[in-house]
């Protein structure tokens, strides 16, 4: 009976795993062939004057971020790009960001013009807040919402709007890259980045058609103003904490054009210290691109098990090929993402230990989430009944 039962789940180990590993091949070949297609920024052919360039105004939203904000701030003033203002955004700080600001407005006052918000109305979250607030205080053709922790190269958004306008982008998002300082950072974020093509494929996201490949990054999301106010703006996601996916969605449903390109060392990025500090930061917000929904975020820890974790339980030797196929597949994409965000491809041997991290991440958010009610979010607590009133449809 045992070794009847045994050779049953075998059977069905089996059938899983060349499952598992024939999808996991299609999605290392789909990858190799659309990858190659994303514009990268780098190339000579964005490397052009910004003379005639459309007028831009950036919008920097920050609370309590004294830590980062001169050095976000510094690199905005530092861009090549002429037809160019900010609007630095001092969301209710209780720190020194808002004086900060003020001194480099004191300074630039012809490029730099801050907002301070002292009270949050009933109804919004504290970033939509003030990203809106400060898009209805500008007047240019284009729009970019950064977060108050970015670093700009110089020749950033110069290379960023010569595409945006070639290209006819009503929205554009240069993929940020990650400043890692710890092996565990590296491994947990780059197999993060891998998992996202599942969720969203770069190379589709131009096209209309792939309604579900919608890329938005809260570390540069460039819309034109036009096709800002023709989704709502942030006056239609008030309740969203993960806006920048959320309005990203609203251009792909609006059928608006968008646009993704990499850029290496153009739009940086430290998301957190250490792998524990990236679950941190997953716990705040990971819930909510759910939905807040229970069986969404445990299909997605199952799958995560099934996928990442599964195929490397290698116990007998009929699991060998599926399981090297899958190893071989999942290397390939490390690859093909290592040569544009520079991490490295041997973070690959890592995924399965990133898998347990990203499922640890995942529990943990729904479990905080439940257990406190709702989220706190920019120092303010929002009630979940009222997120889930708010909250938008995935696709």
């Amino acid at each position: 009976m045992m070794l009847h039962l045994w050779n049953l789940v075998l059977r069905v180990w089996f059938v899983q795993a060349w499952i598992v590993a024939v999808l996991w091949a299609w999605k290392a070949i789909e990858a190799a062939r659309g990858l190659p297609t994303v514009p990268d920024l780098l190339d000579a052919d964005w490397d052009v004057s910004s003379a005639q360039g459309p007028t831009l105004t950036v919008i920097v939203p920050a609370l309590d971020e004294a830590e980062n904000i001169a050095a976000c701030l510094s690199s905005l003033l530092a861009q090549d790009y002429t037809s160019l203002r900010i609007v630095a955004v001092n969301d209710r700080s209780t720190d020194e960001t808002g004086a900060i600001m003020d001194s480099f407005a004191a300074r630039y006052p012809d490029r730099l013009k801050v907002l301070h918000i002292a009270d949050l109305p009933a109804g919004w979250l504290g970033k939509t807040h003030a990203m809106a607030l400060a898009a209805g205080e500008s007047e240019s053709e284009y729009l970019l919402f950064t977060d108050a922790d970015i670093l700009f190269s110089s020749d950033a958004l110069r290379r960023s709007m010569s595409y945006a306008v070639a290209s006819q982008a009503d929205h554009l998002v240069t993929l940020p890259t990650l400043v890692l300082k710890r092996w565990d950072e590296a491994a947990l974020l780059s197999f993060f980045q891998v998992c996202a093509m599942w969720a969203s494929r770069p190379w589709k996201v131009a096209d209309p058609k792939a309604k579900r490949d919608a890329v938005g990054v809260g570390a540069f999301n460039l819309i034109r103003r036009d096709a800002y106010e023709k989704v709502g703006g942030f006056e239609a996601l008030r309740m969203e904490i993960i806006e920048d996916l959320g309005i990203a969605r609203r251009v792909k449903r609006a059928g608006l054009r968008q646009r993704v390109a990499f850029g290496k060392g153009l739009v940086n990025v430290h998301w957190a210290p250490g792998a524990l500090g990236v679950v941190g930061v997953l716990t705040k917000n990971i819930f909510s691109a759910f939905r807040f929904q229970i069986p969404l975020l445990l299909f997605a820890c199952g799958w995560l098990f099934a996928f990442c974790v599964l195929p490397v339980v290698v116990i007998v030797p009929e699991l060998l090929l599926p399981a090297i196929l899958t190893a071989l597949s999942v290397a390939l994409l490390y690859v093909g993402l290592g040569r544009h965000s520079g991490i490295s491809a041997w973070n690959a041997a890592l995924a399965p230990f990133a898998a347990w991290l990203l499922i640890y991440a995942l529990l943990r958010s729904m479990v905080t989430t439940l257990r406190q009610g709702g989220v706190v979010w920019r120092g303010t607590f929002y009630p979940l009944a009222e997120l889930k009133r708010h909250v938008a449809p995935m696709w």
